[in-house]
């Protein structure tokens, strides 16, 4: 049996397997004697008896003729794919680890909960109820640094209220990838401008991980529900480096039904400044067909939501500057794509609201003029986005103070609403946690409610805020790390934390105080010199009270979300 710097009873996320040890799966399932009554129960019920410590779960049930499947918990928390009766569960998930004789005419076959398992158990036996590519519907982004603790929390408000949902969605900054893990490679470094070194990869998931408890979490509660999977801001750097980091991204996140290009390092900030001149040395370099493609294209007068648009000679040159690097790279990888899903639908979002730390997030607000053009190239190079997120003034940490204010969001997102809808490409907003419910508000007065609205650290805070009340001692701890991160970042030069921690002085402990809601992502998923997590496991052993309250909390949260919106 492998041995892991982790266990993966309490670290969920990280394996693309929740069978991690065969030998025990075996032994326990050997020790329930009456496979007969449940197959009997699930042959006559919707709901499955638990045996021998053995949890059944009873939303993951699916009948195939005189055979059912269902997923089931053993006391060690690994869990496996159960088939009673020929129901083809071989073909489908290959060699079963363990086969007996329920009856002279029923056989019971054992199969790992490893993610390709569970992605064909959707896919064949539970068709359109898993996470899928659900194209332009509305829905709410759902950040999952806590994985498994925020699901139950997302599936109770979509069922209150009644909306679509990315379950998942964490970026690659959040995850890391599961061989890095399994391997105890060390964390990359990398230096945000004014913030401080930032480790990658700062939850402690994977990306294989993370969808493996998604779409286990879901087979446990309702399988039922309008849902995605978003492998978020996929970063898409300079060169074929760059791509063929890009690529490995997407490799590690095979089965998510939606993928987020982030394409801020390779978007060229500087050509918008570009005088007339500038601008056609800018389309001069584009070989001259595709020039003339570019000005016979993006030429054209056009009327969206009541307005008409003309985009200048200057105005294409300048755009083509931007965005040409990046449109090339979104060709490259949506074919790479293409061919790793084999047939199989995804949404692909294209994601220009990121930019550079030296840009201010004012100065480079996304105009109506660069939706037009965007959205003209994507359809004339035939790119299958879904998806486009632009920069509209909003910002992490902060509610919307872009001086324009919301009369300004309001026009600026009405206007790019209407572009967006003739291309049939749903406008996402991000870093949105921070809006409050009248900024919200104006969003659904300019879209209709036809939005894509991603939420994620506010989900991990309101996580803190909790565990302050159950478990002050981990919260304590917590703190102590953030303070600390904080510090080290302000000696070595970072007026950001500095600023943050002057401004704490002398402030009861709260998750909402600046030291902590900037510099408190790190602590979760902190690993030793090794690779082994330092207290990971702890976040998903605390008391069934600290739970319950956690998801009354986040779903309450995401209902008001969701009420603003739709």
């Amino acid at each position: 049996m492998f041995t892991y710097k982790f266990d993966p009873a309490h670290n969920p996320g990280i394996l693309d397997t929740a069978t991690w040890d065969r030998d025990s799966a075996v032994s326990y399932l050997k020790s329930v004697a009456d496979w007969n009554a449940v197959c009997s129960a699930a042959l006559s019920s919707d709901t499955l008896p638990s045996v021998n410590g053995v949890t059944l779960f009873s939303p993951s049930l699916v009948r195939r003729g005189f055979a059912v499947f269902f997923l089931a918990m053993l006391p060690d928390n690994q869990q496996i794919i159960v088939e009673i009766g020929g129901g083809g569960g071989k073909e489908l998930f290959g060699e079963p680890l363990y086969t007996v004789s329920v009856t002279p005419k029923l056989t019971l076959n054992a199969y790992p909960a490893a993610s390709r398992n569970v992605d064909r158990y959707f896919a064949d036996l539970l068709p359109g109820k898993g996470m899928r590519a659900i194209g332009c519907v509305p829905r709410i982004g759902v950040g999952t640094r806590m994985t498994t603790s925020v699901f139950p929390a997302a599936f109770d408000s979509m069922k209150r209220v009644g909306y679509a949902a990315n379950i998942i969605q964490n970026s690659v900054r959040e995850l890391n990838f599961m061989d890095d893990l399994v391997k105890g490679v060390p964390p990359l470094k990398n230096y945000a401008c004014g913030f401080g070194t930032i480790e990658t990869g700062y939850t402690g998931s994977s990306f294989e991980g993370l969808w493996l408890s998604g779409a286990l979490s879901l087979l446990q509660h309702n399988p039922a529900l309008d849902c995605g999977s978003d492998a978020d801001h996929l970063q898409v750097k300079r060169g074929a480096e760059g791509l063929a980091l890009a690529k490995r991204y997407i490799d590690s996140a095979r089965y998510y039904s939606f993928y987020t290009l982030d394409m801020a390092d390779i978007l060229d900030y500087g050509a918008l400044a570009a005088g007339e001149t500038e601008a056609a040395e800018y389309l001069s370099k584009v070989p001259s067909d595709e020039r003339s493609a570019y000005l016979a294209y993006h030429k054209a007068p056009a009327v969206y939501g009541g307005v008409e648009y003309r985009l200048t000679d200057g105005e294409v040159g300048r755009f083509t500057a931007k965005y040409h690097n990046a449109l090339e790279s979104l060709g490259v990888l949506s074919s790479y794509i293409n061919e790793l899903k084999e047939g199989r639908a995804y949404d692909l979002e294209f994601t220009i609201d990121e930019h550079p730390p030296e840009v201010a997030a004012f100065d480079c607000l996304t105009t109506s003029k660069e939706v037009l053009f965007v959205l003209r190239e994507l359809a004339r190079r035939g790119l299958p986005v879904t998806h486009v997120a632009t920069n509209l003034g909003q910002e992490k940490g902060f509610d919307y103070r872009c001086p324009d204010g919301l009369e300004g969001l309001e026009k600026r997102l009405s206007e790019q609403f209407a572009i967006a809808e003739e291309f049939g490409v749903l406008l996402d907003v991000h870093s949105a946690d921070d809006l409050t419910s009248p900024v919200r508000k104006v969003i659904k007065k300019a879209t209709g409610g036809k939005i894509h609205y991603k939420v994620s650290p506010m989900l991990q805070l309101l996580y803190a805020d909790v565990l302050k009340d159950y478990h002050p001692d981990l919260f304590n701890r917590w703190y102590d790390d953030a303070v600390a991160y904080a510090k080290r970042e302000a000696e070595a030069g970072s007026d950001f934390a500095a600023a943050c921690l002057k401004n704490d002085e002398g402030k009861a402990r709260g998750v909402h105080n600046e030291v902590f809601h900037h510099y408190s992502f790190a602590y979760v998923g902190k690993r030793d010199d090794e690779g082994r997590f330092l207290w990971r496991d702890e976040f998903y052993q605390l008391s069934p009270e600290f739970y319950a309250a956690h998801e009354k909390r986040i779903s309450d949260f995401l209902s008001d979300i969701a009420s603003d919106l739709f």
